[in-house]
């Protein structure tokens, strides 16, 4: 899943002023690697990168939904699900495509294991290894576009309901 970041108008950046670093970010994230997640056409999110600066506030966690970028292409970011934190030991590729399902790698400190929810249309850490933290630029906390599909990521609470 790619991030789009487009133009002025289609990227809306709050800045908080603390050393002129972005803390929070609304991007539009797009392509078939996260579906059901997110839509292949896109969805605008929410994300914070306070967390990436300051790692003791709320540490990633496996499941979290984190913007990165592309180990492949720096100028590119993808979304993908955190699926392995440093000391796990990850199963390179469950589905036998891109290595034998007996692979196993253990993830070294300062990387995370990167996967995107739909497996057949994801190029992710099954191909690029584990990415270092340094990549991630911040965890997706929210969809907040379309309006029907509004969530809240990484917590008890799964939509923001009927306002």
């Amino acid at each position: 899943m790619l991030v789009d970041h487009g133009s002025y108008v289609q990227r809306i950046t709050l800045i908080l002023h603390n050393g002129g670093i972005e803390h929070v970010l609304f991007s539009k994230v797009n392509g078939p690697s996260m579906l059901p997640t997110m839509s292949v056409t896109g969805d605008w999110v929410l994300e914070e990168n306070l967390t990436t600066h300051i790692p003791s506030l709320r540490p990633l966690k496996r499941g979290d939904i984190v913007v990165a970028t592309s180990p492949f292409n720096p100028r590119a970011h993808i979304c993908k699900r955190v699926l392995g934190l440093p000391g796990d030991i990850i199963c390179v590729d469950p589905t036998g495509e891109y290595a034998p399902s007996t692979e196993h790698v253990l993830i070294p400190k300062g990387h995370l294991w990167l996967v995107g929810d739909n497996a057949s249309m994801s190029r992710d850490s099954r191909t690029y290894g584990p990415v270092p933290m340094a990549l991630v630029r911040g965890r997706v906390i929210a969809r907040y576009w379309p309006w029907k599909d509004r969530t809240i990521f990484g917590s008890n609470v799964t939509s923001l309901g009927v306002i």
